[in-house]
């Protein structure tokens, strides 16, 4: 198989065949749950006093509610990393995972504070919105991407833990946010290329005359190299900073 057919059978870089299997890894998007799981962490290692198993169940919802919940939903939405699971059961994946990670939140709400009840009223809500694209696509953009998934798993992640907001808790949800904006940026021209793109021709002139062909490897190689070296340096940092508040 050529280069150009594996970017075109491939809707993402970290897309997998094999069946089932591969189908529910690929549907968990690997890199990225790992880079938004890391917000919760990151939101969690800057409170003032860091509650491990209040940290704990943050990240279980997390994974729950984004892993599973939201892109199971986004898959039944336009089959967009094209796999074969059925529409029921991305909706019975969907609905029990977000069930589940809610009932964390609950608990959370009854053992820690009453605080967080908009949080997890939020988080429910905005993993439906989204992720169908209720309201016409209202909620499902740039901006709605930076707040869902950037800035309010690290607001969480601090929440939980300092149940008040300070200086340095804003500056981090406010970081983590410009770090999805980031990722946005990268992700939108990689998936136009990988999932919509037929064709890639022309080239680049440079200064001193050379000329470069453009092709769409080319153009994918740096976004895709870029989202994976991003997703494992904000995981380490992540892991790291939670490691040593621990």
């Amino acid at each position: 198989m050529s280069s150009a057919q594996r970017l075109e059978w491939r809707p993402s870089f970290y897309a997998r065949g094999g069946g089932v299997v591969g189908d529910i890894i690929t549907l968990l998007h690997p890199p990225y749950t790992a880079w938004h799981l890391s917000y919760v962490a990151l939101g969690a290692a800057a409170a003032p006093e860091v509650h491990g198993n209040r940290v704990g169940f943050a990240l279980l919802a997390f994974f729950l509610a984004v892993g599973i919940g939201a892109h199971a939903f986004d898959e039944l939405h336009g089959r967009p990393l094209r796999t074969r699971l059925s529409r029921r059961a991305l909706a019975v994946m969907g609905a029990l995972a977000l069930v589940a990670a809610t009932g964390i939140g609950v608990a959370g709400i009854l053992t820690v504070s009453l605080t967080l009840t908009p949080l997890v009223a939020f988080g429910t809500w905005i993993c439906v919105a989204y992720n169908l694209e209720l309201f016409g696509g209202r909620f499902h953009n740039d901006a709605w991407f930076a707040l869902a998934w950037g800035a309010f798993p690290a607001l969480t992640g601090y929440w939980a833990n300092a149940l008040t907001i300070t200086a340095g808790g804003a500056l981090v949800t406010i970081g983590c946010a410009a770090l999805s904006v980031a990722q946005r940026r990268l992700s939108t021209p990689a998936r136009l290329l990988r999932r919509k793109t037929v064709t890639v021709s022309g080239e680049q002139r440079l200064s001193d005359g050379t000329s470069i062909e453009l092709s769409q490897a080319g153009l994918l190689g740096p976004l895709d190299g870029a989202l994976k070296a991003c997703s494992i340096a904000i995981t380490l940092l992540a892991a790291g900073l939670l490691a040593v508040r621990l």
